[in-house]
């Protein structure tokens, strides 16, 4: 499984199949035509899948084909055929655009959150999310580590590679430092989010040291 994050681009093509539950005519969430969710144009210039959430809510009155959710009265597609005042538990999805400067300092934009599909229950809404949000260990380059010193304090940093590509500067202690400077790569965990409407497209976020 290292081996395989190891090579995967910002936008990175995993092997698999797209998810039972998430068969649509869209390739992807970004392809959606409301004005505050990404478009297939933002996502071609930097924007993926960033998190997922799980939110409880009530059915509030029913619009046509639609109902509208509460507390926060998102509209949504009465697809279930959920009756006013029924419990409803709603899969959200965030992305984000990230950017980089020509130093390599990175820039992200966080969308906001989108209901995307509606559960009974939320124990079948986790289902979804166990699969859309992974755990997973993985070796990266280290590009090095270095010391900064202000007013007698010194403090250490570790950057490293994500296998999105960009490079990402982390805190240490004084152990981890000497444990890291003679490497050339080194153990990450990371937390894979998937596309939910193309489950290959996929980001890794950094989460920790292995």
């Amino acid at each position: 499984m290292g081996l395989r994050l190891y090579g995967l681009t910002l936008l990175v093509l995993l092997a698999g199949l797209l998810l039972g539950a998430c068969a649509s005519d869209q390739k992807s969430v970004f392809n959606v035509s409301a004005d505050d969710m990404a478009t297939e144009d933002s996502a071609a210039t930097g924007a993926i899948p960033w998190d997922y959430r799980i939110v409880q809510g009530k059915v509030g009155d029913l619009v046509g084909s639609d109902m509208v959710i509460l507390p926060d009265n998102t509209l949504m597609a009465n697809d279930s055929n959920y009756a006013t005042g029924d419990d409803i538990w709603t899969l959200q999805y965030m992305t984000a655009e990230m950017s980089s400067d020509v130093s390599g300092s990175n820039s992200i934009k966080l969308s906001a959150w989108n209901p995307i599909k509606s559960f009974k229950s939320e124990a079948s809404a986790k289902e979804d999310l166990a699969k859309l949000k992974l755990s997973l260990q993985t070796e990266v380059p280290l590009v090095g580590v270095y010391k900064t010193s202000f007013q007698g304090k010194t403090r250490d940093f570790a950057v490293i590679t994500l296998p999105s590509g960009n490079q990402l500067k982390q805190p240490i202690d004084d152990k981890r430092y000497e444990k890291l400077k003679s490497l050339k790569n080194v153990m990450i965990n990371v937390e894979e989010v998937h596309d939910y409407l193309n489950y290959d497209l996929a980001y890794a976020k950094f989460r920790g040291w292995a």
